[in-house]
């Protein structure tokens, strides 16, 4: 993995060795990844999406970590998570070692949520009954699932919209019953492919600080994907910089935790400038197709 880069808001840390949690007993890394390559297809014909991809992600109690994902079309960040999620045929990797929680990736799991930009929601079902739709799946009783579901309605602002059904929503309203319904299942990590790529740029960033508020109360850890540099550094903690033909981590930047609206944010000098330098980043990279969205 490339050394972690010093930039206009701090410097990061090298990962420390699988485990080194601090003080007591060593907690396992919420994700880790060591030489991890996959492919599609074989012999001449085959496509590697990405090629010895290494990093960590510690635990951290209390804490958590928002890590976003950017790149040029075509450098496997989704492959990137649902690798992570244990999602086919992205998983499983073709080679490397990938570990979540100490344990190696098996399959999918309840420890994991996935929400992307295509909302996943059941047309038949209405807002609450397709927020409280995992909770039927676990077994979990219909009072149970109703009165939490309830809660998550509030949590995202649909108050009103209870019996609407998806076809009778807005993006943005899909898109916070798709982060509800996830996060009602308490996953450890939230894996977010593109989330609000098909929204307004004004819902976006509502939803960006909504995104920020979710996750300071659940204390997770949240992989993102983004083609937007902006939403990258506004709500990453840290910045994982891809290239493409071959997929792979070429830089992992820090960046501090917001305490400002995503409008504030990008007024702030520090940010326009941290901001252009990455997008020179992306767009020199000689992997780049022409025209390619960062």
């Amino acid at each position: 993995m490339a050394q972690p880069q010093t930039s206009e808001k701090g410097t990061a840390s090298p990962a420390k060795p699988a485990g080194a949690a601090g003080a007591g007993a060593p907690l396992p890394d919420v994700v880790a990844f060591k030489n991890v390559t996959k492919s599609f297809g074989a012999g001449q014909s085959a496509r590697v999406a990405i090629q010895d991809v290494s990093f960590v992600v510690e635990d951290k109690p209390g804490v958590g970590e928002l890590v976003t994902i950017v790149g040029p079309s075509g450098c496997g960040k989704s492959t990137l998570l649902r690798i992570i999620a244990g999602l086919k045929p992205h998983f499983p990797a073709t080679s490397g070692e990938v570990r979540v929680f100490g344990k190696p990736v098996m399959e999918a799991g309840p420890d994991r949520g996935l929400v992307d930009q295509k909302y996943s929601l059941l047309p038949h079902l209405n807002v609450i009954e397709n927020i409280a739709f995992g909770l039927r799946l676990a077994g979990k009783g219909r009072s149970e699932r109703i009165a939490r579901a309830r809660e998550w309605i509030t949590k995202v602002g649909l108050e009103g919209s209870e019996e609407k059904y998806p076809g009778e929503l807005s993006g943005g309203m899909q898109q916070r019953v798709s982060i509800a319904a996830t996060l009602i299942l308490q996953p450890r990590i939230l894996l977010m492919d593109e989330p609000f790529g098909a929204l307004d740029p004004g819902i976006r960033l509502r939803m960006q600080e909504l995104l920020i508020r979710l996750w300071t109360e659940q204390q997770g850890t949240v992989f993102l994907v983004t083609h937007s540099v902006e939403e990258a550094v506004y709500l990453g903690d840290r910045v994982f910089v891809m290239a493409a033909k071959p997929g792979r981590l070429v830089e992992v930047l820090t960046v501090p935790r917001p305490e400002e609206t995503p409008e504030a944010s990008r007024r702030k000098p520090w940010f326009i400038d941290f901001c252009q330098a990455l997008l020179r980043r992306l767009e020199d990279s000689p992997q780049s197709p022409a025209g390619a969205k960062v």
